[in-house]
């Protein structure tokens, strides 16, 4: 959001023209370039930036399109017109769910023998394959306890001082990436609740280590490796989303599978899919 500054203190700006300006420069597009994308003259772009003229649900919607405005703050920018919300928030076992979390499970499911999880906007898990549980329980049956928030969260895992940072042996090339990638996504999705945690989770980490350029982050991908109970293991991620949805919920829904990247982890997730079903 916009930041204005009264009495010398600076203030969030949610009216409509302030989250229009944030998001416009957030995608880094000056009004000309949003003119030509969204086929709004430049004029009218400048008038709805400065309060001269007010927009239409439609022309809203139009916009908020072009600018790839993530369904929830668009909602936001229709509050702040004047205009009802469009997109609904269901929850994950609402009836009109069921299609999308089943599409969910089976993509999960899938993925075995290798983890995968299904995380909302703030990295919080929603859905987990069997095994990452098996994976989860190798850090120890209270590992979510002691990384605390009261949600299964991924980022929290990952950087908190007693979860598993101190069991990943390349943590200098691989942290600084994975934080970087939750601010690029808290800033690019308008994501208040990841900046919360980042928030809480920084005063714990090591600035040097979290700015540093490494040279193996110019690999095409960076597996994170990490001795766990004497086992070694080096895995690496890929992200999916949902297309074309038009629910929160199901728009903020990121799926994040981990493959082996290397015999050695493909064979101990393989054994330990094979011993569990003896």
């Amino acid at each position: 959001m916009s930041l204005s500054t009264h009495s010398g203190r600076a203030t969030i700006d949610s009216s409509f023209p302030g989250l229009l300006r944030d998001w416009r420069r957030k995608r880094r597009l000056s009004q000309l370039d949003l003119a030509l994308s969204s086929g709004v003259s430049q004029r009218h772009v400048s008038f709805l930036e400065s309060g001269r003229a007010n927009p239409s649900r439609n022309m809203i919607l139009q916009l908020s399109e072009t600018l790839d405005v993530p369904l929830r703050d668009r909602n936001d920018w229709l509050t702040a017109a004047g205009f009802a919300p469009q997109f609904r928030t269901r929850a994950l076992d609402d009836p009109q769910m069921v299609q999308v979390m089943s599409a969910v499970r089976m993509i999960l499911a899938a993925h075995e023998p290798f983890p995968a999880v299904a995380l909302d906007r703030a990295w919080n898990i929603r859905m987990s394959n069997r095994p990452f549980d098996r994976l989860s329980d190798l850090l120890g049956d209270d590992v979510w306890d002691r990384v605390g928030g009261g949600e299964r969260n991924l980022m929290r895992l990952f950087f908190h001082p007693r979860g598993i940072r101190p069991l990943v042996t390349n943590w200098a090339a691989v942290g600084p990436l994975i934080w970087r990638r939750a601010q690029r996504e808290a800033e690019m999705l308008g994501g208040q609740e990841m900046k919360a945690v980042l928030a809480d989770l920084a005063p714990d980490q090591d600035a040097h280590i979290l700015w540093s350029v490494a040279e193996t982050a110019l690999l095409p991908v960076l597996p994170f490796n990490m001795l766990v109970v004497d086992q070694a293991i080096s895995m690496f991620a890929i992200i999916a989303t949902l297309g074309t949805a038009q629910d929160v919920t199901a728009d903020e829904l990121r799926i994040e599978t981990l493959f082996p990247a290397d015999p050695r982890t493909e064979a101990l997730f393989r054994g330990m899919a094979a011993a569990a079903e003896q």
